[in-house]
């Protein structure tokens, strides 16, 4: 018993230590306890109720523990046996009571805000209503009431509810947006549901809440909420023209090699994200941060080889789809100079 307690002595100071460590981890924009929207901040709130709720608990039951190891402890010579308290019909409805009204004051918010959560906007006309794809590893968004789609940035307008239909492509993802609201998973061949609100302009980091592959981690995206002047504009800006290659020769080959799977404005597939005005957009592939300098050169690592920065991307490297170094670099610099502004 002894070596056990030295053992202890010597564990408890680094596990201390571990702790303080450990609590710093992580991300601001990560994290659900500093909340930036409405409903982010009703789930805060029903967090804070549990909590403090199982707190209250456990600090009586261990002040009872305590109270009545020391009050009636055995003393020394004492061998009478203590009062029994069976069948304490005061006690029983007591400890039956308070449990049961802990429950009401945790049960009745809790219902009343998870059903108002799950409020479905899909009908409201004055909802932006975006259908989001889950894919392995890379998030598209369909704005329904304006027909166009986008990849991996999802742009909002401040002053409107967003109504979002989930769908799985694939496997299981999860949708999740920590600062603006809970997670919502994404199935195949089935449609979940739910809202969110952006009070603020801002640029919010998603996450996938879904262990789905090798690159689970890295299936990031952003979702930026700007004024609602700038995001018809930004309406507008995709619904544009698509700007192709000024080259011929970079023009043909892009079209042939790149918008079989990708597209720019109407032109292309839609199996892989979709690349109108991807110079403007934060990252490359979700997770390569973009600078004023460092777009073209993002762009051109990716397209050399997206399985070193991804492992699991569906999408080959440049030599699997004939695409020379030269080739790379001039579309790289096509993409990286695809701007919308808004």
């Amino acid at each position: 018993m002894m070596n056990r307690w030295h053992v202890m002595k010597r564990l408890l100071p680094l596990l201390t230590g571990l702790v303080l460590l450990l609590s710093a981890c992580g991300r601001e924009d990560l994290s659900t306890l500093n909340p930036q929207g409405p409903v982010a901040e009703k789930q805060l709130d029903l967090m804070k109720l549990s909590i403090g709720i199982m707190a209250l608990v456990v600090v009586v039951v261990f002040a009872i523990c305590i109270y009545v190891l020391i009050r009636f402890r055995r003393r020394s010579g004492d061998k009478s046996i203590p009062k029994q308290v069976e069948g304490n019909h005061t006690l029983e409805i007591i400890w039956t009571v308070i449990p049961l009204v802990l429950l009401l004051i945790l049960g009745v918010p809790t219902i009343k805000d998870v059903f108002g959560l799950a409020k479905d906007y899909s009908k409201d006309k004055n909802a932006v209503q975006v259908r989001v794809t889950a894919h392995q590893y890379w998030w598209e968004f369909e704005y329904t009431g304006y027909g166009i789609k986008t990849a991996q940035e999802l742009v909002v307008p401040t002053d409107k509810t967003i109504s979002f239909e989930l769908v799985g492509a694939d496997v299981k993802h999860s949708f999740w947006i920590p600062a603006i609201g809970g997670k919502m998973d994404t199935n195949p061949g089935v449609t979940n549901r739910m809202y969110l609100e952006f009070p603020k302009e801002g640029v919010f980091r998603g996450k996938c809440a879904e262990l789905c592959g090798p690159s689970h981690a890295l299936m990031d995206f952003k979702a930026k909420a700007v004024s609602p002047a700038s995001f018809d504009r930004w309406v507008a800006a995709m619904k544009a023209p698509a700007v192709m290659p000024a080259d011929a020769e970079i023009a043909e080959k892009f079209t042939s090699q790149c918008l079989t799977c990708h597209a720019v404005g109407e032109n292309g597939g839609n199996s892989a994200p979709n690349l109108t005005g991807v110079g403007s957009r934060q990252t490359i592939g979700g997770i390569l941060y973009n600078d004023t300098t460092s777009v073209e050169k993002n762009i051109h690592d990716w397209v050399t080889d997206p399985q070193k920065y991804k492992s699991g991307a569906m999408m080959p490297k440049a030599v699997e789809n004939d695409l020379t170094q030269e080739q790379v670099s001039a579309i790289a610099k096509y993409l990286a100079e695809y701007k919308l502004d808004y």
